[in-house]
């Protein structure tokens, strides 16, 4: 047992679109503690979508719902052998892993075609929102592991 609970750290809404999942997703995209870089980048691939009509924080909010997971698999340690066990995503971890999806699968984009990380992650992006990409992809593979271990779901506690 830990001797004393942690104290969460809140991440502020962003000053532009006042949203909480783009404050995080500048967050996540950040390297090095460049912030100003990061918020450059995202703030961009908001900016094209508003440039093609489309509302940015919808488009975002949409992609993190076809991304985010509904289920995962954790191990678990029984007897000397590992077992999957599926359980729930809480709902903050669901947007963790679907935007670090998302900005790892704008990562390992071919830099022949996009030349730049803001062009990558537009892409990402838009496919996401469109319920297509490798982001989109890794949930279904992610869910359909939990779902191969759905026989272990007993061993949860």
């Amino acid at each position: 047992m830990p001797r004393r609970g942690y104290k969460k750290n809140t991440v502020t809404t962003d000053p532009i679109y006042n949203s909480h999942e783009v404050a995080k997703l500048i967050n996540y995209v950040m390297l090095d503690g460049k912030k100003s870089i990061a918020e450059k980048i995202v703030y961009d691939v908001l900016a094209r979508f508003t440039k093609e009509e489309k509302e940015p924080l919808k488009v975002l909010h949409q992609a993190v719902s076809y991304v985010a997971p509904q289920h995962e698999v954790k191990p678990r340690r029984l007897g000397g052998a590992s077992y999957l066990v599926p359980i729930e995503v809480r709902r903050e971890r669901k947007l963790f892993l679907a935007l670090n999806w998302i900005i790892d699968a704008a990562k390992t984009r071919s830099n022949k075609e996009y030349k730049s990380f803001e062009n990558k992650l537009y892409t990402e992006l838009s496919e996401a929102s469109q319920n297509q990409g490798n982001a989109v992809g890794k949930k279904a593979q992610t869910e359909k592991l939990a779902e191969a271990n759905k026989a272990f779901s007993h061993l949860k506690w």
